[in-house]
């Protein structure tokens, strides 16, 4: 092993990625657990449906069951799960720009992360489902990587920037924005006709003349992502993300005051300030021993996230579309939803096998061999070289 000025030198010249040993377990959690609700509404909301049926208020629920978690889902988890998504994104920038800082070629570095991600979130995007969030998010980060490089006020200021701009657009969406209602019921008539019985090849066709109907969905939140994204780099700078006290402080008033928010009808803010009590609650129990061994099944999916989310594009375009198993339409909410409970508990299973004989997830090795620019080890358990 080398010794401490030696490898400091060493990672000046050749900076690595994060040691697999020195990740925080609780962030990972979060992830792991903010990935199901991410899933759960994905599965719901777009894979079994067309995502633009919810614009055109049709209600096709048989069951109170179904109505039930219809409720659940869109009152407890729909927009806050992306939410702590997007916080994460932001405490995940912080964290390599914080640990790049010995390299000459940080700025550099991540640019090119986010660069790749672009790489994958297109071809997500318009290869597997249009559904796709890496592309918004890689966007959003070379936005955010500048403010990276400034003090905390910079940041706090750019943050209740974005994210008062996004309130505003919500409050008064610009005129043009979406497309006729006219337009989205034709799409829909033609999703649950080729979504449900076309074969690949026209199912991608399909795909991407949705793409100009998809775009201002993501552009009516972008302003959100990338306050989100600074305010998890600010979390994570002013140690907020690493104080256990701190985070259960927060956890308690930030869900009774975005919950109260839902209840007036204030749902922008509300849900942002549901999601950071969320993140709170959770990180907080997360960060003690006992909660580590209640929660701790959660860390090798959040290690595998990346992976472990377009894995899930794959299966469900499988079930739900004509190449597959055809049931787009047909399931009700009850039921697409233990089909995704069955997908995530065999994904918690497969993360936890997968991460004992290799160092990171398939999609996350690739990423930082890219990133890096030479091919990463993955076999085998990193030694932490301080």
């Amino acid at each position: 092993m080398t010794s401490n000025s030696a490898a400091s030198s060493d990672s000046s010249a050749s900076p690595r990625p994060t040691n697999p040993l020195d990740r925080i377990d609780a962030i990972d959690v979060l992830r792991g657990i903010a990935l199901f609700g991410v899933m759960a509404i994905n599965l719901v909301m777009e894979f079994r449906v067309s995502i633009f049926e919810q614009f055109l208020g049709r209600k096709t629920l048989a069951s109170p069951i179904d109505r039930a978690i219809e409720t659940i889902l869109t009152e407890a988890v729909e927009l806050k799960a992306f939410a702590l998504f997007s916080l994460l994104f932001g405490v995940g920038l912080a964290i390599q720009f914080d640990r790049l800082a010995a390299s000459g070629r940080r700025t550099a570095l991540l640019a090119r992360r986010l660069a790749v991600l672009l790489g994958f979130g297109v071809i997500h995007l318009c290869l597997i489902w249009n559904g796709d969030i890496l592309t918004e998010y890689a966007l959003a980060g070379f936005i955010v990587l500048p403010f990276l490089f400034g003090p905390h006020w910079l940041l706090t200021l750019a943050a209740l920037v974005s994210l008062a701009l996004y309130l505003a657009i919500q409050a008064s969406p610009p005129e043009g924005l979406f497309p006729s209602r006219t337009v989205i019921w034709r799409d829909v008539m033609d999703a649950n006709r080729i979504y449900a019985t076309s074969g690949f090849l026209d199912v991608l066709a399909f795909r991407l003349r949705e793409l100009h109907l998809v775009a201002p969905l993501h552009a009516f939140v972008f302003a959100r992502t990338i306050g989100l994204f600074l305010l998890g780099a600010l979390a994570w700078r002013s140690g907020v993300v690493q104080n256990a006290p701190a985070l259960c402080a927060i956890a308690l008033p930030a869900i009774a005051l975005g919950a109260a928010l839902l209840y007036e009808d204030i749902e922008p803010l509300g849900t942002i300030v549901l999601a950071v009590g969320y993140g709170a609650a959770i990180l907080g129990i997360a960060s003690f021993e006992r909660g580590k061994r209640l929660l701790g099944w959660a860390a090798p999916l959040g290690r595998m996230a990346f992976t472990n989310y377009v894995a899930q594009s794959v299966i469900f375009g499988w079930i739900f579309y004509g190449y597959g198993l055809g049931l787009f339409g047909r399931l009700g909410i009850t039921q697409a939803l233990a089909i995704g409970i069955a997908v995530y508990i065999g994904q918690v299973l497969s993360s936890a096998w997968w991460l004992r004989r290799y160092r990171y997830g398939p999609l996350e090795w690739l990423w930082r061999s890219l990133m890096y620019g030479r091919r990463e080890p993955i076999v085998g358990v990193q030694v932490t070289v301080r």
